[in-house]
């Protein structure tokens, strides 16, 4: 069953278009405008409302992992060699990439490169990467979600049950949350965050701990929006808004057919549907309520401008459905786990790669998440980011040494190990860069 539950995740991108379904200009732009007033607003939103109690997405997002041929090659695959044997797979193609377009390992590249500039980056001793005082505590506490996308670097699926967070490690971490005064925001991601049992206990406890010491918190829910509209979860909503916690929504494009390409069918009309849920509840409009949005491309591009696409997304969305919202963020694609799968079946991870060093940004180093956040896997395990959690590079090295959020006092006892680095970091230094908060940097080049 774990396998099984690992290999449906990692097929899920085979439902979705990637290379040129998804174009700004022709896809997502409108030719009129229209001027929207509180009228308008109210008369979108009650156009694209659900009547009625929503059906749970999980039944049929299993019926289609189940009946995907390829899903079933797939899972004999992974029966075969393991999760671990297909992680060292994709990482053997990047490498072959790099190898043939003649490119060293990336802090080989990134050193070269500052020396050509005759930058000196502080965050670099001895061609490796040191972090500074961490400010971000990223939790992902569960790898189970009603939805199985396109795009998901964690491969979370409705089948990924076991790896959750137990109620001893959200405690302990909420102990490292008190001892590390730097700490300003706890970020909770998944998988569907508010599907895990010690969700709303992390929120709770970690808000009143804020209230009663006077500490500025912002606590971050990473939400699919379609769980929001999950059986059970009526008052989620009012749940996080009680708690001021900060909605960061993924919404792939402002169009139908794009979103449901990459994420499921009918995952857009519900995304909208819970966007006007948060609305309705202040999100978007109240300075305590903070909604973003998140744009991931669909294929194997970069993003285009945070700044002019966020415009294009609020202008959208308010006048074809009556939204509002903060800030975009707009994430690159990086090279591992589904996306990787998708490249290497479509002969273009060398490309991808040519891509991502060829945009290569020096200003984007200094904003990299791994310098400033810690990243908890579900079993309380320490990375340097969410990406090398997934990739089980832990923040010590191999596995024999990793340790646990029970083996250190405070987050800054992890100061003294460099960051680990690897070929999937060129994604987060292409272009404007990319994090999870999202661009790092100006437009380079």
């Amino acid at each position: 069953m774990k396998h099984y539950a690992l290999a449906a995740a990692l097929l899920a991108h085979q439902s979705a278009s990637f290379p040129s379904s998804f174009r700004l200009a022709s896809h997502c732009t409108s030719t009129t405008r229209l001027h929207s007033t509180r009228d308008h607003i109210e008369a979108k939103r009650k156009e694209w409302s659900l009547d009625g109690p929503s059906s749970s997405l999980i039944p049929e997002v299993i019926e289609q992992m189940e009946t995907d041929t390829e899903f079933q090659e797939l899972a004999k695959k992974i029966s075969l060699i393991g999760v671990d044997g297909m992680t060292k797979e994709e990482r053997a193609e990047r490498r072959r990439a790099l190898r043939d377009l003649g490119v060293p390992n990336f802090m080989q590249f990134v050193v070269a490169k500052d020396e050509e500039a005759k930058v000196q980056d502080s965050h670099i001793q001895n061609n490796r990467l040191y972090r500074s005082h961490p400010t971000i505590l990223q939790l992902n506490i569960g790898l189970y979600c009603n939805q199985a996308c396109s795009h998901c670097h964690v491969e979370s699926s409705p089948l990924r049950k076991e790896e959750t967070m137990s109620a001893n490690v959200a405690a302990r971490c909420l102990e490292l949350l008190q001892n590390t005064p730097t700490i300003d925001t706890l970020d909770l991601t998944g998988g569907a965050p508010e599907l895990n049992g010690q969700f709303r206990f992390l929120v709770k406890m970690a808000r009143q701990w804020a209230i009663e010491n006077e500490r500025k918190l912002t606590i971050i829910d990473r939400c699919n929006l379609t769980v929001l509209l999950e059986p059970n979860q009526e008052d989620l909503v009012d749940f996080l808004k009680e708690n001021s916690v900060k909605v960061v929504a993924s919404l792939p494009c402002y169009g139908e057919s794009n979103v449901d390409a990459q994420r499921g069918r009918g995952v857009f009309q519900r995304s909208i549907a819970a966007l006007h849920r948060l609305n309705e509840a202040g999100y978007g409009s109240s300075p305590d309520l903070e909604l973003d949005l998140v744009y991931n491309p669909s294929g194997a591009f970069l993003p285009p401008s945070q700044k002019s696409l966020e415009g294009d997304y609020k202008r959208e969305l308010l006048d074809n459905f009556g939204i509002e919202f903060n800030n975009l963020i707009t994430i690159t694609n990086m090279p591992i786990k589904r996306f990787a799968d998708h490249l290497a079946k479509q002969g273009k991870m060398k490309e991808y790669m040519e891509l991502l060093v060829n945009n290569y940004n020096p200003q984007t180093v200094g904003g990299l998440m791994c310098l400033n956040t810690i990243s908890v896997g579900w079993d309380g395990s320490l990375f340097d980011c969410d990406f090398n959690q997934q990739l089980g590079m832990g923040i010590v090295g191999g596995k024999s040494e990793d340790i646990t959020v029970f083996d250190i006092e405070c987050l800054t006892d992890l100061e003294k190990y460099a960051v680990l680095t690897d070929n999937h970091c060129f994604g987060c230094t292409a272009g404007s860069g990319s994090s999870c908060q999202g661009a790092t940097a100006p437009p380079y080049g």
